[in-house]
């Protein structure tokens, strides 16, 4: 009988032991023996066919003792004197000012000024403001190192890890708190000594140590970042410096993807006449340099107002100015996110944004300060600035990797700096299975995945864990609105794939259907307040946007009962923020994702609405109008089809080639990572009263054909 024959016969024959102790034994055994994954497959599926589904989703992993008794949030309940994750959840929702200033002290978040008032609901809970009278600087929470003789940078390691990096050469390189501590200051400098230090600056660049300490100095110099994804067309680079009011850019001369190097700098200087510190295109050496100035190769091609990197940044890290501190209410960082109608929403993150990424991290991804995280990510979207806020305030070091994350160069990468916790969006896991290509390194290090940005198929996650040795997948969803997740799943409970346990820590949320009532499977509203969530908008009226035409919360809510000011306390009632995403309660109280309930959709992990991509494909000639519609199958990643309605003089043509057309323009002027995956020709969309299109209409008509 062969090793899997017997491990089959074994999970086929039921015994006294949960089927939780009997499927990790048999894990266990098949990731030691380097049992394919079918075979895997097949033991799961037999091990799990008594398993009541009307109860819980099948696991594919479940909490050990060592683990739960390791874990951050464990550590949290017993400071606080709680006895369970439910209750958790319960107090922080509750309370919840005495929930997020009991995470500061944790986070060890570094106030200039402490808060007059934690929580300000004098205008009701749909204008409250966090941490009123409060003044920090949060460069000085993500690396401490900044700061000399203080009683945390004496008791820390200076030589501690803060960023492993492989640049396009294949080089894996580590920086120390101590190392970047230094490139900041030199970049601080420079940004005072040029006058940039306060001014609105825009960040066009990937994600690399260059790149991290200009964030990092910009913070630390008050200044005002505006991240905008390297991927953009020129148009719509122009029209979020536009949006955000840019006074000046820092970019890159090129970069390289795959085996090509394509140009960044040309695209930039196509959008806007502001003056760019660019840095030249191989950037590899000189990151290396960790101890001198971080140069690169000269830029070619800048304009009188523009700089180089290498002229404009300090030989030394000098003596900058203190830190300078900020209200709390100050944006520090504007990002973008697409509605459903005209230019994307200008967010403003505020210096407390930063502590809900730390405390998701804290919580949910349940980062240690021994911890080596990859997310390959960008400064465009949000996941970018959340990854230093979640690595650096909870003491971890994050592993940077500037190539495609698709091939076997990032395979090897996560192989070789040892990751331990490796992000992610569903659609790279579907290339990783479809070409089997990451299946010839050794993952073991990783403890868990996390998984944001669109919805994902339990057999794509399946098969995700088992390329980890079968960890768990902790999915996470949430915005930039909302400085992070309002759902996600943890370490404390059993994972199954592609499922949530539960709100985000700090967070409430009730699902409602259309007519308001709660219910298993519909529209999820966020019950505020908490940190994280998003105070203003600077392109829209954040009350219309996100409160007005809210439900109302359930009967069953109690009035927050909060400090007013010294002693007097005042009573509000909850109510009901909109986020528009559409999600089920499984059996045993998980969820599933369903995709957005308004016209904005996730492509790839970045959001983007309907009308942006419908703009771009009413350009190409013959097509009279279009709807763009985010398409999934069994809760898999949105796919992107358009219904296309065409000229009546336009000549008969295949789908194929509308589909090429289509491609080419929205690669052209809006962003080569969306696609296009089906083109429907129609004679006419379905619309409301209002001439509203009906993508609804359209999206249930593809799930039925």
């Amino acid at each position: 009988m062969s090793l899997f024959s017997d491990l089959l016969a074994q999970a086929s024959t039921p015994d006294s032991r949960s089927h939780q102790e009997r499927w990790a034994k048999l894990a266990s055994t098949a990731i030691a023996t380097k049992l394919p994954f079918a075979e895997c497959r097949q033991l799961w599926d037999a091990e799990f066919q008594r398993w009541d589904l009307t109860k819980v989703p099948r696991p594919v992993w479940s909490p050990t003792a060592p683990v739960v008794n390791a874990a951050n949030a464990t550590k949290f309940m017993q400071q606080q004197g709680l006895t369970d994750l439910a209750a958790l959840r319960e107090w922080a929702a509750s309370e919840p000012v005495e929930f997020w200033k009991a995470v500061c002290s944790k986070l060890k978040i570094r106030f200039q000024k402490e808060p007059d008032l934690w929580l300000d609901v004098s205008e009701g809970i749909e204008r409250s403001v966090w941490g009123r009278g409060a003044c920090l600087n949060i460069a000085l929470s993500c690396l401490p190192e900044l700061i000399s003789e203080t009683s945390e940078t004496s008791a820390a390691n200076p030589n501690r890890p803060t960023i492993h990096w492989q640049a396009v050469d294949g080089t894996v390189q580590r920086i120390t708190a101590q190392q970047l501590a230094k490139q900041v200051k030199r970049v601080v400098t420079s940004l005072q000594h040029n006058n940039w230090a306060g001014k609105r600056v825009a960040l066009i660049m990937p994600l690399t140590p260059i790149s991290v300490s200009i964030y990092l100095a910009a913070l630390y110099c008050g200044s005002t970042v505006i991240s905008i994804a390297d991927s953009f067309s020129a148009p719509e680079i122009s029209n979020r410096l536009r949006l955000a009011q840019a006074e000046a850019v820092i970019t890159m001369e090129s970069l390289v993807r795959g085996e090509k190097r394509l140009p960044l700098l040309p695209r930039v200087q196509q959008a806007t006449d502001l003056p760019c510190l660019v840095i030249g295109g191989d950037c590899a050496l000189a990151e290396q340099q960790w101890n001198g100035p971080w140069l690169a190769t000269e830029p070619q091609g800048l304009r009188c107002q523009d700089y180089s990197w290498n002229n404009w940044l300090s030989p030394t890290e000098g003596q900058p100015n203190p830190p300078v501190a900020l209200d709390a209410e100050a944006p520090i960082h504007l990002l973008f996110s697409s509605g459903t109608t005209g230019d994307p929403k200008v967010i403003p993150w505020t210096s407390l944004t930063p502590i809900k990424c730390a405390a998701d991290g804290f919580f949910h991804q349940d980062i240690h300060d021994d911890d080596i995280v990859a997310w390959p990510t960008n400064f465009g979207w949000m996941m970018g600035p959340w990854l230093i806020f979640a690595t650096l305030i909870n003491r971890a070091s994050m592993a940077l990797y500037e190539d495609v994350p698709m091939g076997r160069g990032f395979g090897r990468f996560v192989q070789d700096t040892g990751t331990t916790i490796l992000g992610l969006v569903p659609s790279m896991v579907k290339a990783w299975r479809t070409t089997s290509i990451m299946e010839e390194f050794d993952w073991s290090k990783i403890r868990l995945f996390s998984s944001t940005g669109e919805s994902s198929q339990r057999e794509d996650y399946f098969y995700l864990s088992w390329l980890g040795g079968f960890k768990p997948i902790i999915e996470y969803c949430g915005g930039t609105e909302i400085g992070g997740g309002y759902i996600s799943a943890t370490v404390l409970e059993d994972n199954a794939p592609a499922t949530f346990t539960g709100p985000a820590i700090g967070m409430d949320f009730e699902i409602l259907d259309e007519d308001g009532n709660p219910t298993t499977e519909g529209e999820l509203y966020i019950v505020p307040p908490s940190i994280g969530l998003s105070q203003s908008l600077l392109n829209r009226d954040h009350y219309q946007t996100y409160y007005a035409g809210a439900p109302a919360a359930s009967s069953h809510r109690t009035p927050l009962r909060i400090a007013a000011s010294g002693w007097e306390q005042i009573e509000v009632n909850r109510v009901l923020r909109k986020h528009g995403d559409y999600f089920r309660r499984l059996p045993g109280n998980y969820y599933e994702a369903g995709g957005r309930t308004d016209d904005t959709m996730n492509l790839g992990g970045i959001k983007v609405s309907s009308l942006e991509l419908e703009r771009a494909m009413n350009l190409v000639p013959g097509v009279r109008e279009s709807a763009a519609v985010a398409c999934s199958r069994d809760g898999g990643p949105d796919l992107l089809v358009v219904f296309l309605v065409l000229l009546d003089s336009q000549p008969s043509e295949t789908d194929a080639v509308w589909l090429g057309r289509l491609n080419q323009a929205i690669r052209e002027q809006l962003n080569p990572l969306f696609k296009v995956s089906q083109v429907c020709l129609v004679s006419q969309l379905p619309r409301t009263a209002s001439n509203k299109i009906l993508r609804r209409t359209l999206r249930d008509q593809w799930l039925t054909s």
